[in-house]
Formats: C-alpha cells, sequence, structure tokens
C-alpha cells in the first residue's frame, strides 16, 4: 500500500501538471536565488582572498585602504594620487625590506587594463596559496616596447606572441587617444590564474614613460613623440609611480614598516596590510550580504507558500477522490502521507531545476563577472552549507505542506461522500 501511495501522489502531481509546474518554476527560481547568493558570497570571497599571496605591504597615496586594495591588486576604480619616485626608492631602501615591486596603472588596450612594472613581478607577485606566476608561451619582456599579456586578453582577443597592439590612454573601454606612434609587441602569455592578472597587460615602466613622451601638460604635444632611434634624447626614469607592493624579511617588522610608511614626511602615503583590507572590505560588505540572504529566504518562504496555497485550492475538488481511496482500503494515515508525498516531490523537483538553473546561469554570467569585476567564479559542486540550505528549504516545504496534509487526514468517508449543494 505504501508504494501505491507514492505512485497515486506522482500521479495526482501529473494530473495537475499545469498547476504543479507553475509551482515547481517559483519554487525553481527561489532556491536558485538562494543558493546563487550563498555561492556568490563565498566564491566572490575566496577568489579575493586568492588575487595575492605573500605581499606584506600594499603602499599608495594617502586614501582608504579598501580603495587602495582594490585599484592596485583588483584593478578596480582609480587612485586619488600617485606615489613619487623618490619615495619609493627610499622605501625600497629600508633595512626590513626584501623586495619592493612598482605599479603603474592609467592606461588600457581596447578595455584591459595594463600595468607598467618591472621584471621582479614576475618573481616576487603570488597569487592563492604561494603559487608563482607562469608562462604559457614566451617569456618576460626586455625591451621597452615588450608586453606580457594575461591569459583571458590573449584568448579574447585572439593575440599570439610577435603581435602588435596599440595601447590607449585612460582606463575606459572606449578611447579617443591612443599611442599609435609607438606600438607593443607581445612576447609572452600568462598561464590562467583565476585573478585579475589574467585580464591585464604588464608592460615595463618605461615603455610607460616611452608613451607618455610629449604628456607633460596632460594631453599630446603636436609632433612631439618617443624616437626609438634616438632613444639617448629621452629620459625614461619614472618619476611617479601608481603604488607598490612590498615584502619584508621578517613579519616581526610588518608593523614598524607600516608605521614608517604611514607617517613618512615627505608625502602623505598609505601602506596597508592586504589580510587586513579584504576583512575591512567583507565587513563593509557584511550588511548588503546578509540582507541578500534574508530577501532569498523570504523569497524561498513565498514559493512554498504558493505550493501549499495550491495545494489546499484543490484539497476540496479531491474529497471524492480521498472518499474512493478510503473505500478500497486506504487508511487515513494513507491520505496524510498522499499530501505529505506530493509536497516531498514537487519540493524534490524544485530543488533540481534550481541547482539546473543556478549552473546554467553561472556558467553564462562567469565570463560577465569575470570581465566586469575581475572575479573568477568556479564552477564545482555544492558545498556542505549549500546542501544544508538546500535540505533545509526542503524541510520547510514538507513541514509546510502538513497543514493541507493535517486537513485532507480528518475528512471522513462519510464526508467524502456527501454531495453538497
Amino acid at each position: 500500500m505504501e508504494m501505491y501511495i507514492f505512485v497515486l501522489a506522482v500521479k495526482s502531481i501529473l494530473n495537475r501538471k499545469f498547476t504543479i509546474i507553475l509551482t515547481i518554476f517559483s519554487i525553481a527560481l527561489s532556491v536558485m536565488l538562494l543558493l546563487g547568493v550563498e555561492r556568490l558570497r563565498n566564491d566572490a570571497r575566496e577568489s579575493f582572498a586568492n588575487t595575492i599571496s605573500g605581499t606584506d605591504l600594499i603602499v599608495g597615496a594617502r586614501s582608504g585602504q579598501v580603495q587602495l586594495l582594490l585599484y592596485s591588486v583588483f584593478r578596480i576604480g582609480n587612485p586619488t594620487n600617485n606615489v613619487s619616485w623618490k619615495s619609493y626608492q627610499n622605501i625600497s631602501e629600508q633595512r626590513q625590506v626584501a623586495w619592493t615591486v612598482p605599479l603603474s596603472l592609467g592606461d588600457s588596450h581596447r578595455g584591459f587594463r595594463v600595468l607598467g612594472t618591472n621584471q621582479d613581478y614576475f618573481r616576487h607577485y603570488r597569487y592563492a596559496v604561494d603559487r608563482q606566476l607562469e608562462f604559457a608561451s614566451g617569456n618576460v619582456f626586455e625591451g621597452i616596447f615588450d608586453a606580457v599579456i594575461g591569459a583571458d586578453v590573449a584568448r579574447e582577443l585572439g593575440y599570439r606572441p610577435g603581435q602588435e597592439i596599440i595601447l590607449a590612454h585612460g582606463t575606459g573601454e572606449v578611447s579617443f587617444v591612443k599611442h599609435t606612434g609607438n606600438p607593443f609587441h607581445v612576447v609572452g602569455i600568462l598561464r590562467k590564474t583565476g585573478t585579475p592578472v589574467d585580464r591585464t597587460v604588464h608592460v615595463s615602466l618605461q615603455g610607460i614613460e616611452a608613451i607618455h613622451v610629449g604628456w607633460e601638460n596632460g594631453s599630446p604635444t603636436p609632433g612631439r613623440q618617443y624616437d626609438p632611434n634616438n632613444p639617448q634624447l629621452y629620459d625614461l626614469q619614472p618619476r611617479a609611480i601608481t603604488a607598490a607592493l612590498v615584502g619584508l624579511k621578517s613579519r616581526i617588522a610588518t608593523f614598524r614598516v607600516q608605521r614608517y610608511i604611514n607617517d613618512y614626511p615627505e608625502e602623505p602615503l598609505l601602506a596597508v596590510l592586504p589580510g587586513v583590507a579584504l576583512q575591512e572590505l567583507w565587513d563593509t560588505m557584511a550588511i548588503a550580504q546578509q540582507a541578500l540572504l534574508a530577501i532569498s529566504v523570504l523569497v524561498v518562504l513565498v514559493g512554498i507558500t504558493g505550493m501549499t496555497t495550491a495545494i489546499l485550492t484543490s484539497l476540496n475538488e479531491r474529497r471524492r477522490e480521498m472518499a474512493v481511496l478510503r473505500s478500497v482500503g486506504a487508511r487515513p494515515w494513507h491520505i496524510f502521507v498522499l499530501f505529505v508525498g506530493e509536497a516531498g516531490v514537487v519540493m524534490g523537483i524544485a530543488a533540481l531545476a534550481g541547482i539546473v538553473s543556478l549552473y546554467a546561469l553561472q556558467l553564462v554570467a562567469r565570463p560577465l563577472i569575470q570581465s566586469r569585476l575581475g572575479l573568477y567564479l568556479p564552477v564545482h559542486p555544492p558545498s556542505l552549507h549549500e546542501l544544508i540550505l538546500l535540505l533545509a528549504a526542503m524541510a520547510a516545504g514538507m513541514l509546510v505542506g502538513l497543514v493541507p496534509a493535517y486537513l485532507a487526514y480528518r475528512y471522513s468517508l462519510a464526508d467524502g461522500m456527501t454531495i453538497r449543494i
């Protein structure tokens, strides 16, 4: 009898397929939203945390530490000011400093950020758990107009080593001012890292200075640009950089060096610990994250309530069906199990549809999120926390399904056979 009850539950659902499909659709959307918000929150945090590793301090012009982290590491936003080259050299010469990497931002190539740096960037930059940058093809830039591109730049634009690229002034996706007089050549392509490095064009600091010869007033001077045939005529020593990554000889000296930089007398500077800045970023976003999670839970409850309403609406129409079941030997608890089973089947199908929809949406939205925000959101099986949320949603659906089940349980055979006028 128990197996027949389950079969009856499935057939009853198929008999009301239009209403049930709408109910499953609404619950599936709510489940997709619930799991999507949770996945985006966790994966985004992990992606941010894996972007930089092994760097003790990030140095830039005095602003907010979250802002400094975003534009220097994640290429999001723009700096309020620059750091003079003299100050950068003074910091590099401190006894506790093991290495420094200069970063110069401000240009772009077809919507991708351009980063001016030196070869130390490829030696010292780490991501994930102390992973070093690796080359898929080519090598580090050597000449002034050499460029090393990230994996996404190469894939989306179809670039290969040896190709010529033109940099544009500014960081917008569309630029009307391009450095056409001094093209760069791709000499290396980095392996995929899942960080903003994949969407960055890396060039030398001297290359950045060379393409801005004649830009002393903030705009190009007609007839004046870098002549590669007469390099001795130009001083390509940088006058300022955007930020710098700093590695120390000992972690014990971190706060001492940070205090020295923050109190630097020559110009207002800021040194931040990447981990602390990341935590502040997530603390800032905590309220929004909790609000999104609460909204997702409410949406799930609304979907479950819709399912209960659909079952209750059909309850009066099915009283004769229940009377027939009682007449052939079904007991009251069989009727109870029938309605609970219907709620369980609907929730199970809706949960499965929600998971499938989530993966489909993630596959579609992942390239857009990575291109716009530089966040790599991997496609992975549901985590333990996501499974707990899913089981909680299904349990809530089963619990709410007890209401129509209890009402059906109370209907007697005589009541079901009575014709009401």
